[in-house]
């Protein structure tokens, strides 16, 4: 019988990586002790294996590599020279993969695993370090990687597994997310303090109509919200410039550049007036999201947990 193999098919070079992979990573921690012992019944007794399947890997190992890694002399083995350059990498290999193992056991850890959170630019002087230092009286070990963003970018962060939770505005609605709303904060229109309209104490923002703006850059959610609210107004904001910052924002005010519809500042501002808007209803809706079907470690969950325990109560007055 004549066989034609023209016909098989030839795994490419990545494919070929990847099935190589497959292959050795199960038996590198027998090889390891194989080598370790030189001798197939003790590593046999050491890793909890039948004497007869280590032996059958380690034959399969040196085939599929092509190369003879050990000397065998009955139950007796030692290396050869390619065993010895083997196993170098081999053990730098295994001491990696135990590192990471104890990373992602200690970031799960209930009492001193971590977060990654992230929050939006505005709440990073203030409502945040409070969160945290509230959460941490009863949970002093569990460690956080902090993360200030505008909404869309946390968004992108979550979906990508490099956040477990973002505080973020507007409350977003994505059916791969999971989103709570929190609390709502009132915004303001800010003008300088030498304005036309600083001696007001309320405005109906159509009263602004007429005035530039400073605002946040396209793709923020204070700066969607703003355009929004001036829409409900009657009118399309003017806007002179955009920045990345709320505080930078009040600066520019203060420099008379313009007027902002603003969160109230952590700490008051010299040179800005800054009122109360009765009409529209201007405020932005805070909240908590995460990835759908994401499962939590306990650190994350007993952070959710006291996040949503905060609603109503998130923010500062």
């Amino acid at each position: 019988m004549v066989h034609d193999y023209s016909s098989q098919v030839r795994l490419s070079p990545s494919s070929y990586e990847e099935d190589m992979r497959m292959l050795l990573a199960p038996r590198l921690a027998y090889f390891a002790g194989v080598a370790r012992h030189e001798h197939v019944t003790r590593a046999a007794q050491e890793l909890g294996v039948p004497q007869s399947t280590l032996s059958r890997a380690m034959v399969r190992l040196e085939q599929d590599l092509g190369v003879t890694l050990f000397t065998r002399k009955g139950r007796t083995v030692s290396l050869t020279p390619g065993g010895r350059d083997f196993l170098v990498s081999v053990e730098r290999a295994l001491a990696e993969v135990e590192r990471a193992a104890e990373s992602v056991r200690a970031d799960a850890d209930p009492s001193g695993g971590k977060v990654a959170f992230g929050f939006l630019h505005t709440m990073g002087s203030e409502t945040v370090p409070e969160l945290i230092r509230a959460f941490r009286v009863d949970h002093p070990r569990i460690r956080f990687t902090l993360v200030q963003n505008y909404g869309e970018a946390m968004i992108e962060r979550l979906r990508a597994g490099e956040l477990d939770l973002c505080l973020t505005s507007p409350v977003p609605d994505a059916p791969d997310l999971v989103a709570r709303r929190l609390d709502e904060q009132r915004l303001r229109l800010v003008v300088p303090d030498d304005h036309r309209l600083a001696t007001r104490k309320r405005i109906r923002l159509a009263e602004a109509a007429d005035e530039t703006f400073v605002t946040l850059e396209p793709g923020y959610g204070l700066r969607r919200i703003t355009d929004a609210l001036c829409a409900e107004a009657g009118f399309s904001p003017r806007v002179a410039f955009e920045g990345e910052e709320a505080e930078t924002l009040r600066g520019l005010v203060a420099a008379g550049l313009g007027v902002a519809l603003l969160p109230p500042p952590a700490v008051p501002r010299p040179g800005v007036v800054e009122l109360t808007v009765t009409a529209p209803r201007a405020i932005r809706e805070v909240g908590v999201a995460w990835l759908d079907g994401h499962a939590d470690t306990a650190p994350v969950a007993a952070f959710k947990r006291f996040l949503l325990s905060r609603r109503g109560n998130l923010l500062p007055d």
